[in-house]
């Protein structure tokens, strides 16, 4: 009976989602994997933002100075790392290691978040050009820039594992479903610290820590069924693809003779000078509240924009698109910002500020992001491999880095309020509004051969 019915399941499997019996089992551990890192990495993630609101908008912009940095560093290690260990072992080892950090974390954090880790102060006299940079990290601060790191390789190594597992026909009609657990994933997190932030404070920590154990297990399991379900011993990644290869510089040289990926970058500065806008306004409204309720706020938050990007992805996003185009489609959050900063300015309360940010974050994973990712459609694959980085990593950490120091001189140095400061914001949110439709009428006006011409041209500069 138990088997029939076994049996009767995998027929519905098969029917609803094109998986085939002898895959039915990997795919549901597959779906239960990113199901489990993206729930802990919802749970770290408004403990971590919560923190933020106790410290100076100086001090934070410090701490994204330095993110820039460790994220650099930790990408040249990682991609070390990945091209010489076998994923067998570079998986669990992965998973592993930032399941003990996040354990440290949570018995540094039950004792003090005030234990001082680097206490490091420069004071530099050039003439009349003088520079002082004092750096207070704490406990609490080491954790907010460890979870910032975390967030860029939790998804990134699963999928790189995933890639690992399955052929390149079974990746079309599998990857979809796999992929839902993330959405799910992304829901589930967040409403642990929603609704129990308060009763379980810092152990928030360690029951995110505690879940990053499953894929641990599961990455050997699956390792396994991919020999005994799958039968797919002879796939093996291709890491040569993880490496820039050649001239290490190469990707930079393409970004800045390439008019096109120029455009690309600049709509990605605009972009994260309205996300430090509104992330220092968040902080600025829930400074009153204690570090737990602040948690509650802002992991509902993180509920809501989650729903509302599965919704947008899934009905609106792609209407908006070919209706109309990809100018408006790249413009239109932007728009809704300026209006949205524009009642920020004359409302600078929670309920604002926190809805604001709902809409960009939402507007951003659902609109904004797969139309710029639609952008790279247009390039040759090694202007992607090579280019793409550095505007999604070194110019997006740097873009974080420069906002947050004008953000701190702004509003430490210069004294202005929230409500200045969002009449300036909605003032940048009309240039990347501007910078959108200047680049999707690019895109629009230049075939695809035009475009890559363009970074052949790049590349003979190299």
């Amino acid at each position: 009976m138990v088997e029939r019915d076994d049996n009767y399941f995998a027929r519905i499997m098969k029917t609803a989602s094109k998986i085939n019996p002898n895959e039915l089992r990997t795919v549901l551990f597959s779906f239960l994997f990113v199901f489990t890192i993206m729930a802990a990495y919802y749970i770290l993630r408004p403990v971590r933002d919560a923190m933020a609101s106790d410290w100076t908008r100086t001090e934070i912009s410090q701490l994204w100075n330095i993110n820039f940095f460790l994220c650099l560093a930790v990408v040249a290690i990682y991609g070390f790392f990945v091209t010489r260990v076998k994923f067998k072992y570079l998986v669990p080892g992965m998973y592993t290691f930032f399941t003990g950090s996040f354990i440290l974390f949570y018995v540094l954090t039950s004792g003090s978040q005030d234990s001082v880790l680097l206490d490091l102060s420069i004071d530099w006299s050039l003439g009349p050009l003088g520079i002082n940079y004092e750096l207070l990290l704490t406990v609490d601060k080491a954790f907010y820039l460890w979870v910032s790191v975390f967030s860029l390789y939790h998804l990134s190594v699963f999928w790189t594992f995933m890639a690992d597992l399955y052929t390149k026909e079974q990746s079309n009609r599998l990857f979809a479903f796999i992929a839902a657990g993330s959405s799910l994933g992304a829901l589930v997190g967040p409403s642990i610290p929603a609704f129990f932030a308060e009763s379980l404070g810092t152990e928030l920590m360690l029951i995110a820590a505690l879940m990053l154990v499953v894929p641990i297990v599961l990455s050997f399991y699956l390792e396994r069924l991919k020999v005994t379900d799958l039968h797919n011993e002879s796939v093996h990644v291709d890491l040569s693809k993880a490496q820039i290869g050649g001239n290490p510089l190469a990707g930079f040289k393409m970004f800045f003779t390439n008019p096109y990926l120029l455009g690309i970058g600049a709509f990605l500065l605009f972009y994260t000078a309205l996300g430090s806008f509104v992330y220092f306004a968040q902080t600025d409204v829930l400074r009153p509240f204690e570090e737990a309720v602040r948690a509650k706020y802002l992991a509902r938050v993180d509920l809501i924009v989650n729903i509302l990007t599965f919704a947008l992805g899934m009905f609106a996003t792609g209407r908006i698109v070919t209706r109309f185009g990809m100018s408006i489609t790249l413009a239109l959050v932007p728009v809704i910002i300026v209006a949205g900063m524009a009642i920020l300015a004359f409302a600078p309360i929670m309920i604002v500020a926190l809805t604001l940010q709902v809409v960009r974050r939402a507007g951003n994973y659902g609109i904004t992001r797969p139309a710029r990712e639609m952008l790279f459609t247009a390039l040759d694959r090694e202007t992607r491999f090579k280019a793409k980085p550095v505007i999604d990593v070194a110019l997006y950490r740097g873009g974080d880095a420069v906002w947050g120091n004008v953000y701190a001189y702004l509003s430490d140095g210069m004294g202005l309020g929230l409500a200045a400061m969002a009449t300036i914001g909605a003032s940048l949110a009309g240039i990347w509004a501007l910078v959108g439709g200047w680049l999707g009428g690019m895109f629009n006006r230049q075939d695809q051969s035009e475009i890559e011409d363009s970074s052949v041209t790049a590349h003979q500069t190299r």
